[in-house]
């Protein structure tokens, strides 16, 4: 088995992946996809902190725009989190990996609150470690959460799994001339006002050192490429 070129990811799942094509909030077979991905790395010894958003439930954001309050919107967003970061534990426990879900807000049972050492104590035992409910606060996206847990967790990259193969001069759905990076500084992200993540998230990345790989989640093996040091997607660094 190949050794992986890192000990310690925080994956960044998008919410609107786990609906896939389905017009309810989850496709099963996306769910399992995602299971056996994962599976697959820590089988190699990888430890996994995954945070997932909420956005095929709900978006605070959005929500706010419609006219709810933006605290409010926010809250149900991270309640959003916590059924996604339930239903990915579930669809692990069916592929014999032990998972864990940690909220940022207390809610036991449903999940352990959430910090450092006891996420790092779960990663190290061989657990994948799911933080969800974002930071516990508004204003801040799961962008700005994950990169939060990821600086916290003391993880070697953040891995962002999107339905796009990387980072591009624009929008690849939308402008057909958009070109891809295969590598790209924060300096370069910021300047450009390319939108990896929030502004928040990265900053908070670049401040800390956390380098980022943007890369397309839903095809199946991509996340074994990345962790085994093929060079797909797009490196995002200082």
């Amino acid at each position: 088995m190949a050794t992986p070129r890192y000990k310690r990811i925080l994956l960044k799942l998008s919410g609107e992946s786990l609906k896939g094509d389905q017009p309810g909030i989850f496709d099963d077979r996306r769910l399992v996809q995602y299971a056996e991905q994962i599976k697959e790395i820590r089988q190699m010894g990888v430890q996994v902190g995954i945070v997932i958003g909420g956005g095929n439930i709900f978006r605070g954001l959005k929500g706010a725009m419609q006219g709810f309050d933006r605290v409010k919107g926010d809250q149900m967003g991270m309640l959003a989190t916590v059924i996604n970061s339930l239903a990915l534990s579930s669809a692990l426990a069916a592929q014999g990996v032990k998972a864990r879900v940690l909220t940022a807000v207390r809610m036991e049972p449903i999940g352990e609150f959430y910090n450092k050492w006891r996420a790092i104590e779960c990663l190290e035992a061989g657990e994948v470690v799911i933080m969800s409910a974002g930071t516990g606060n508004p204003f801040f996206t799961t962008d700005t959460g994950s990169s939060l847990r990821g600086i916290e967790i003391e993880a070697d990259v953040m891995l962002k799994g999107t339905r796009v193969d990387g980072v591009y001069t624009a929008d690849p759905e939308k402008d057909p001339t958009a070109t891809k990076f295969t590598d790209i500084t924060y300096d370069e992200v910021l300047a450009r006002n390319l939108r990896v993540m929030d502004l928040t998230a990265t900053c908070m990345c670049k401040e800390n050192n956390l380098p980022i790989i943007v890369f397309d989640m839903d095809t199946p093996g991509n996340l074994l490429k990345v962790v085994s040091g093929e060079e797909i997607g797009t490196l995002v660094h200082n």
